[in-house]
């Protein structure tokens, strides 16, 4: 059985946020972030345990080409990957564990 991914709240605004920062500046760039983002998802959920183990048991998987870290834990019991952020690399390092 495949996991499921659950993104906390403030990672689906962040998402969503810096889709439309990428599209503004440049059409089609957001969907090209989008697609990033989206193929790390899938390759995070195919391989969970693959990335590293950082603090407090998330994980972090970097995305191509974008500055950007997809912070996550998994929940095996629940067969569930919970994204708690879609973090910009430039950002305070230690915010991406407050969720």
């Amino acid at each position: 059985m495949p996991y499921t991914v659950v993104l906390h709240p403030e990672a689906e605004k962040e998402y969503l946020t810096s889709f439309l920062w990428y599209e503004e500046r440049s059409p089609g760039l957001g969907e090209r972030f989008e697609q990033a983002v989206e193929s790390k998802i899938q390759s995070i959920v195919n391989s969970p345990l693959h990335y590293p183990t950082k603090k407090k048991n998330y994980r972090e998987a970097l995305v191509s080409i974008f500055p950007f870290l997809i912070v996550y834990k998994i929940y095996p019991e629940k067969k569930e990957i919970f994204i708690a952020s879609i973090f910009h690399t430039s950002r305070r390092p230690g915010k991406k564990y407050r969720r």
